[in-house]
């Protein structure tokens, strides 16, 4: 129990576990405890409410209500639905859990949350629920309601259980793998490795684990892999931070996967610095299936990546980039254009490397449109440049917000931001949502937008569906979006009252 103790009698309690968002994954982060509680014999429901809708019956029988918050949008929606939950069920402990809880410590107590946990937080949940199904006893169960006892971040090494995605909607209902001109694939989700070994300064994982990596043993990701397969994956999503932060890990795992599933394809998001690094490793991601890599480039600006601190530079990503094209593997390089280092000519810098280097398709519109995301105990605040450019904290937001010195660059963020949202609602290919984009920042510049060759932006690339990322600052209208529950699909192992 890592050090935690738990005396008395203890009586099973009914749980819920929620997920707000995570990418368009079925969350990780509630298989893995779910497996750990059911072990456990408590009762356990997981709600993905990016997938379907809030089981009010449960909500109102439920001893604990535990809220997963892996990311800044996970954060906003739960709070959003944490008062109506409580007015549900006033009885109920409630927790948060996950990168984002510890970060926002003083803001969720004043809603309500008694428990937050961050890290590896499994055996953190374990440990709550022991203390909170404390009887008397005589066999009657005693919820309390005392101080947290638990660490508010842990870093321990767990023993992993092998997540328990029973009682989750299907994969079908998930961000699927689009394949231009081979139709789609249903993707599973799995992680390999938490937290990260490095500082990048602007990253959310930094304050919590703080250079320390934790990995899930091969065998745990491989049965996960496995039974995701068998409910019909034909591709996984790997979401660790950053897949190659143990290479000796990373490598055996992905042969043995490829081994056991010669037809399911994968992706993993990987650091520039790394793949520089371990540049001929590359070659055996492709052999082993691995139909794309993220990679959080950031920018190509090598003062601004000197102010994040991310080990690369404009040259390292150029050269990864032609590396990739060598190899016939494809990059999905991820970026925040807008901060108080962007300026219009740089934007418009942005631009034509992509158009140059051939990544129109391999970006996300949504990509092009993100402003840098400030939260609580980033890094970012060490800095004068950011001292001077943000306001005062907004509990709301979870962000300092920030306005730009040259009012061009805070109305081109918004430009692209209403064409990034008008592309996904009107289907609109990546390519032409560039050409918007680039005639629009040329524009802001005063400049004639030069002509695009269609042959040089129409690079067909599998991407998934649903391509957000964590360091977005939503909109109002992105959050409704997200937050829309898809239909649920029946699933004959729940039962009557949703637990399990």
């Amino acid at each position: 129990m890592g050090g935690y103790t738990v005396s008395g009698v203890n009586t099973p309690l009914k749980i819920v576990l929620i997920s707000t968002y995570e990418l368009g994954r079925q969350p990780f982060g509630l298989a893995s405890p779910a497996a750990w509680l059911r072990k456990r014999e408590h009762s356990v429901l997981c709600m993905d409410l990016a997938r379907q809708a809030l089981n009010e019956p449960a909500i109102k029988e439920a001893d604990l209500i535990a809220i997963y918050l892996p990311m800044h949008t996970a954060t906003r929606l739960a709070a959003r639905i944490l008062p109506g939950l409580r007015a549900q069920n006033p009885s109920a402990h409630f927790c948060c859990y996950g990168l984002y809880a510890p970060m926002n410590e003083a803001y969720l107590r004043s809603l309500g949350v008694a428990t937050i946990l961050g890290g590896e937080f499994e055996n953190g949940l374990v440990h709550l629920t022991e203390r909170l199904s404390q009887s008397d006893g005589n066999g009657n169960g005693v919820v309390q309601s005392a101080p947290q006892e638990e660490s508010l971040i842990s870093l321990e090494r767990l023993k992993f259980e092998i997540p328990d995605r029973s009682g989750m909607p299907a994969l079908q209902k998930y961000a699927h793998l689009i394949i231009p001109g081979d139709g789609y694939r249903i993707v599973g989700s799995t992680e390999a490795s938490r937290g990260c070994k490095h500082l990048c300064r602007h990253c959310p994982i930094v304050p919590v684990y703080n250079g320390v990596f934790r990995i899930v043993p091969r065998e745990i990701v491989l049965e996960d892999v496995r039974r995701q397969v068998a409910a019909g994956a034909q591709h996984i999503s790997f979401g660790d931070p950053d897949f190659l932060n143990g290479i000796g890990h990373a490598i055996p795992l992905v042969e043995q996967f490829h081994r056991e599933f010669p037809e399911v394809t994968y992706d993993v998001t990987i650091k520039i610095e790394h793949l520089r690094k371990h540049q001929e490793h590359l070659p055996k991601l492709k052999e082993t299936g691995c139909l794309f890599v993220i990679s959080a480039v950031e920018s190509v600006n090598d003062i601004f990546l000197a102010a994040l601190e991310k080990g690369h530079t404009r040259g390292d990503f150029l050269h990864v980039a032609a590396t990739f094209r060598s190899l016939g593997l494809t990059l999905h390089p991820t970026f925040v254009p807008f901060s108080p280092w962007t300026t219009v000519d740089n934007y418009l810098d942005l631009l034509r490397v992509l158009y140059d280097e051939q990544l129109v398709e391999n970006v996300a519109p949504i990509q092009l449109g993100i402003r840098l995301l400030i939260p609580e105990g980033s890094r970012m605040l060490e800095l004068e440049e950011i001292s001077r450019a943000i306001g005062p904290f907004d509990p709301q937001l979870l962000v300092y917000p920030w306005r730009h010195s040259d009012p061009r660059v805070d109305g081109l963020s918004k430009t692209v931001q209403e064409i990034s949202a008008a592309a996904d609602r009107d289907k609109l290919s990546r390519a032409m949502a560039f050409e918007l984009i680039w005639t629009s920042a040329h524009r802001a510049a005063g400049i004639e937008p030069p002509l695009l060759s269609r042959a040089e932006t129409a690079r067909a690339v599998p991407f998934l569906s649903e391509p957000w990322y964590c360091c977005a600052e939503p909109t109002a209208d992105q959050l409704i979006s997200i937050g829309r529950p898809k239909p649920m699909v029946s699933n004959p192992t729940i039962s009557a009252d949703g637990f399990v």
